[in-house]
């Protein structure tokens, strides 16, 4: 079993920038990859964007060119770069990890507000 904690979420104005961060108690060598969903009221959860082993990424159509997922590369810490932010951006945000068994663990969510 793995804990997974997220950081910096709050509330911002529109255009405003937050930097969210996913720390998991695993060992860096048995993690595949981590990411950040987010679910806002009544919808599903989404993906937001992810990184692999190697450094390879993937984002949201929604929200490429304003966020940015970046790792660390001695432990299993994970950050979301949130640019330009939108009031459609407000969900709480979830880290996920995935291991290389394909165990998923997830953390409890930290919400991000993008109000005036």
């Amino acid at each position: 079993q793995a804990r997974v904690v997220e950081s910096g979420g709050g509330l911002v104005q529109p255009g405003g920038s937050l930097r969210l961060s996913c720390a998991a108690s695993l060992s860096l060598l048995n993690v595949n990859s981590m990411g950040w969903y987010r679910q806002a009221l009544g919808k599903q959860r989404e993906l937001v964007a992810d990184i692999y082993r190697g450094g390879s990424t993937n984002y949201a159509s929604s929200v490429k060119g304003r966020f940015t997922i970046s790792g660390d590369n001695a432990k299993a810490v994970v950050y979301l770069q949130m640019n330009s932010l939108k009031p459609e951006d407000t969900a709480v945000y979830y880290c996920k990890v995935r291991t290389t068994w394909s165990s998923d663990f997830w953390g409890q969510g930290t919400q991000v507000t993008v109000s005036s």
